[in-house]
């Protein structure tokens, strides 16, 4: 199936859902964009705004009920992060290579410094907005700040493209085709982050396997 086909059945099945339940069905097809990210909300939100253009949906239900959707998710997914727990995450990558113990430390005091900042920031990028929820349960984040967080920036990540959709109208594919850029350049950054990290740990295991580092006996 190729990107363009992919987006038209999840706008068809995004449709089905808001003539069956209304505003409401647009919060679902959010939650479940929040569970399953492959769901692009660059084409949910719009068409939800478009929706509202054409005076079937009421806007301002569209904005409180995929924001709700959003939290939802976003507690599910939290809820996941809280369950599989400190314990359970280093054991897993005490299994791993090329990951270590040390990079969990870093990564968790990271997360103590800047979690709520994570959240509220993360919830308006493409993918993270979705996984950003995992550490959080992790780190178990105060359930209150987490939701205050993902509230507020799921409210603007929503305002923004169901706004964008109801104003450009039969055009709203044109805010899928622009946050698609933007996703990319995610990705491209992510992946070039993993490289970052892979050459750096392996530089770093071979110094220590290297000759000097060996100790004399």
């Amino acid at each position: 199936m190729t990107t363009q086909s992919f987006a038209t059945t999840v706008a068809d099945w995004a449709v089905g859902l808001m003539e069956t339940l209304g505003a409401p069905g647009a919060g679902v097809a959010i939650a479940l964009e929040n569970l399953f990210p492959p769901l692009p909300s660059e084409v949910i939100l719009p068409l939800a705004g478009f929706t509202a253009a054409q005076g079937t949906l009421v806007l301002w239900h569209v904005l409180i009920w995929t924001t709700a959707g959003s939290v939802v998710g976003a507690v599910l997914l939290y809820s996941l992060g809280a369950w599989l727990g400190r314990d359970r995450l280093r054991n897993i990558v005490d299994r791993m290579p090329l990951v270590s113990l040390e990079d969990v430390d870093k990564a968790e005091a990271w997360f103590t410094r800047h979690g709520d900042k994570a959240v509220l920031i993360g919830r308006l990028i493409p993918i993270v907005r979705s996984l950003i929820s995992i550490p959080a349960g992790v780190e178990r984040m105060s359930i209150w700040r987490f939701l205050a967080f993902t509230t507020l920036g799921s409210g603007v990540w929503n305002t923004l493209l169901v706004g964008a959709g109801y104003l450009l109208g039969d055009q709203w594919h044109i805010v899928e085709e622009s946050v698609g850029v933007f996703q990319k350049v995610v990705i491209v950054v992510a992946v070039l982050l993993v490289v970052w990290w892979l050459v750096k740990t392996l530089r770093g295991r071979q110094d220590v396997d290297s000759p000097r580092h060996v100790r004399k006996r």
